[in-house]
């Protein structure tokens, strides 16, 4: 496979998740000059953005006495709580607005569902229910994919794991992701768990 058929996602670099937003991630928006820097390199560019409804399951506003970071079992599945943010059409889901979107190529919206919330950019938090990203990335026969964006130890990171399961070699460029580091310890814990599944983790001037 020419690395020219490599795939760069830019993992959710919305308001919501840079300074002054509703779920600030610590230097969110120091990724972005970089993401601008490297994306004439690949072949195609995915971006992802989080675009909730009101009514998410996730929010910790939608569940009486409970608040942001607090976990809770839903359906079975283990869910962090979270500030209202990214819902769908308002300032805070749009894109930072220092980011190249001219180079996207697909933008996949995720966490749609009210029901359940979703990190990875392939598969909702039940990891049943698809978004359709693999079947694009398999139409134009790519097998690398280059991940960056917010945050670092959520999306970043389902969106890597899952990316393996699909089959695809994946790098995670570190110097152009951020993370929450909620609980504390949770990016070098996501870190650690992305190198033993394989995932090779670069900077933006490595290759």
């Amino acid at each position: 496979m020419s690395v020219y058929r490599d795939v760069l996602i830019v993992t959710d670099v919305q308001n919501d998740f840079c300074p002054g937003g509703a779920l600030a991630v610590n230097e969110g928006d120091a990724v972005v000059p970089i993401i601008n820097g490297v994306m004439k390199r690949f072949y195609r560019v995915v971006a992802t953005q989080d675009w909730h409804p009101r009514d998410q399951i996730s929010f910790a506003s939608n569940h009486a006495e409970k608040y942001p970071f607090e976990q809770v079992e839903i359906g079975g599945i283990v869910q962090t709580l979270w500030p209202d943010h990214c819902v769908a059409g308002t300032p805070g889901a749009a894109f930072h607005p220092d980011l190249d979107t001219d180079r996207f190529d697909l933008i996949v919206r995720k966490g749609t569902n009210p029901t359940v919330d979703s990190y990875s950019t392939f598969l909702e938090n039940d990891k049943k229910i698809k978004t359709g990203l693999d079947g694009y990335l398999t139409s134009i026969e790519t097998d690398r994919l280059f991940l960056c964006g917010l945050a670092t130890d959520y999306c970043v990171f389902y969106s890597a794991m899952d990316a393996v399961s699909f089959g695809f070699k994946t790098f995670v460029i570190i110097d152009a992701c951020r993370g929450i580091d909620v609980p504390k310890g949770n990016i070098d814990r996501c870190i650690a768990d992305m190198k033993k599944k394989g995932i090779q983790m670069i900077t933006s001037t490595e290759w």
